[in-house]
Parts: C-alpha cells; structure tokens; sequence
C-alpha cells in the first residue's frame, strides 16, 4: 500500500488498525444501541460491563494476585505525580526516587512539594543516557518511585528492584504492557494510555490496597485512591472515550497472545533497528547499549548536516513522527506494541539506501 504512513509518534502513539476502526464504529453505534459511545450513561449497564472487563483483562495480562485494585483516572501520568505522595508519603515519613530522566524528575520535583524525598540515584550527569546501577535504598523510605522507560532518551530498566525493601512504585507510562513482569513485586503502578494503550484521556492506575490508609494527610477527594476504588473508578464521569479504546486496545493484545508473545514481537522489532544503528556508517545510538529501550530507539547522525537530509528523504518514504526530542536530536522511533515490523523494516531500508549513498 503505497499511501500508507509509518507512524513512529513518541505519544499519542501508534494503535491496532482494528481497534480504530471499532472505535470509531462505537462512537456512532456503541453495542447495537443506536447510541454513541460518547453520549450514552457512564452508570449504563452497557458501559458498567466495560468497566468490569477492563479490569479483569488488566488482572489476567499482568497475573495480579488478589489485593489489587485496578483503576482507570484522568489527569495523566503527571497527576500521578501528586496522587502518589498524597497517598503514600506519611507527614513524617521519606519517599525516594530514582532520576532517569524528565518524567522521573518531574515526579521527584512533585514530590518534594509534599514531603521529605531523597534521590538514590540520577543518570542526569550523561544526558540521562544509561540507568544507574548499585544504588542504594533507604529502607525507612514509605516507598521507592521508578520510571520504567524513558522516552526522551531511549533509555529503558532491564532488571527492576523486585527485591526494593520498601514499597515499589513505578511509572510505566510508556512500555506498559510490552513485556512480562512480576507484577505482584510492585505496591503501585501507572500509565498515561497514550504511549502504549489508548488515546490521552485515561490514566491506568493498579495499586496494592494494603499499602493505603497509613497517612495522616488530609488527601483532596479527586486525588484520593480509596475514593477512586469505592466508586469503581466512576466518582466522577469517566473519560469513555480513552478508556473504551483502552479496553480494545487490550483484547487486541490478548489475541496477539498476551504480554509474552508481544514481548518477543517487541524484541524483533528492536534487535533488527539497533542491528542497522550500529552497523550504518552514518549513525550511532545515543543511550548505553545494556539500557536500549525496546520502545523508543533514539539515534543521531555522526554528522550533523545530515540531520535535515535524513528527516526530508523519511518524509518521502511515508515515514512520519521520527525527529527526535530536542533534549537529544537527531531521530527517534517509538516502535510501541501496535508497531508493526514491517514499518520497521521500512526504515531500515532507508538508512540502508541513505548510507549507500552518502557513506
């Protein structure tokens, strides 16, 4: 197909064609009921189903035992930023927090507004360009906050702290559903849906319910996880919208074979653009070879002349949405679940052809 456009957006990323298309399908007829999915009750029974799927499919893809409580939010991952230690972080407690790039940061600098934090480590010294190793957890901390992947700088945690002595929280915003995990080893986890699951508009929250309550703080109704999880997730309107595509989004990966068989699809889909990075004359990778991220390959050219050129022969092949993050340059391509290999092999070729022609 000619016309058809490589889609490697860092966020709102790439979605299964199917899932557009039933998506859009339900935003004129929602189940059959002459009704849009964005107009009917958020209380409907048809809705309320949803709400019950979505949350036992998120259970059965991560193996969650029971004591978790699955929630679906607004206010996108930064929200979670405050929600975490408004939760979490006791009046006289300690939160620690690991710095591996803007979002991680962020969310340390959020931190610090309500309480005592203290960073165990940051890669900030090289650009955020590996993941700090060896570090050290205080153990009197109320939790540790971790950031799964970075997706400015390609930058991705291949070995998590499953044995962290105090409560594991991590933003997984951007490879949430890429790969196996021990879910079970994490008291809270988030995801902003529109890097690997969804649109903007929803926030997937799973958080161990034993792990809340133990504040004295006064938490504002919107930002509290207990409210959320007595209202099923519906305290307010729900965005539907997000959620719905969300809940496609993740029938669509069952069908794939669940997180395994989407990890190995990922690994693929990685190893054959890493391959063409390190061995194209033309190009070099920017993050440590140990921390490549599966989701978000960034490179750069080794000259930089080359930067406009390569960006107007991508615009020519159909490939959109690879100009890399200015805090890095050059190029990124965010190869998320729905990314097909194909696509892949597409830009491969033309880095192939660019260095035959410019090397």
């Amino acid at each position: 197909m000619t016309n058809k456009v490589h889609n490697f957006s860092a966020g709102p990323g790439i979605l299964p064609e199917e899932v557009l298309r039933k998506s859009a399908e339900a935003c004129i007829n929602f189940k059959n009921s002459n009704l849009s999915l964005l107009e009917i009750s958020h209380r409907s029974k048809d809705w309320v189903e949803v709400m019950d799927d979505i949350q036992v499919m998120v259970k059965r893809l991560l193996n969650l035992p029971k004591g978790y409580s699955v929630l679906f939010l607004q206010g996108g991952a930064s929200t979670q930023f405050a929600m975490v230690p408004f939760n979490l972080l006791s009046l006289d407690g300690q939160a620690a927090y690991l710095n591996t790039g803007v979002w991680a940061k962020k969310a340390y600098q959020e931190a610090k507004k309500m309480g005592n934090t203290v960073l165990v480590a940051s890669s900030e010294d090289k650009n955020y360009s590996y993941i700090p190793k060896g570090y050290s957890i205080p153990e009197n901390s109320d939790y540790l906050h971790i950031t799964s992947n970075n997706t400015i700088y390609g930058t991705q945690i291949k070995d998590f702290p499953y044995d962290c002595p105090v409560p594991l929280v991590c933003d997984m915003s951007s490879d949430m559903f890429s790969r196996p995990i021990e879910a079970d080893k994490f008291s809270l986890i988030y995801a902003g849906a529109q890097k690997n699951m969804g649109p903007a508009g929803a926030t997937l929250v799973i958080v161990k319910d034993d792990v809340l309550g133990k504040t004295t703080r006064n938490i504002p109704t919107m930002l509290d996880y207990k409210i959320h999880i007595d209202s099923e997730s519906m305290y307010n309107t729900p965005p539907v919208f997000s959620i719905y595509v969300s809940y496609l989004t993740l029938q669509w990966l069952e069908n794939q074979g669940g997180v395994s068989a989407i990890h190995q699809k990922n690994r693929t889909k990685a190893d054959l653009l890493y391959n063409e990075i390190d061995k194209n004359g033309l190009f070099e990778g920017t993050a440590n070879a140990y921390d490549r991220s599966d989701m978000n390959v960034c490179f750069i050219p080794k000259d930089e002349k080359n930067t406009d050129i390569f960006l107007n022969i991508l615009k020519e092949a159909n490939i959109s949405g690879l100009k890399g993050h200015r805090s890095v340059g050059g190029f990124r391509a965010s190869i998320y679940n729905a990314m097909p290999i194909e696509s892949v092999q597409v830009l491969v070729d033309v880095m192939k052809e660019f260095e035959r022609k410019n090397g």
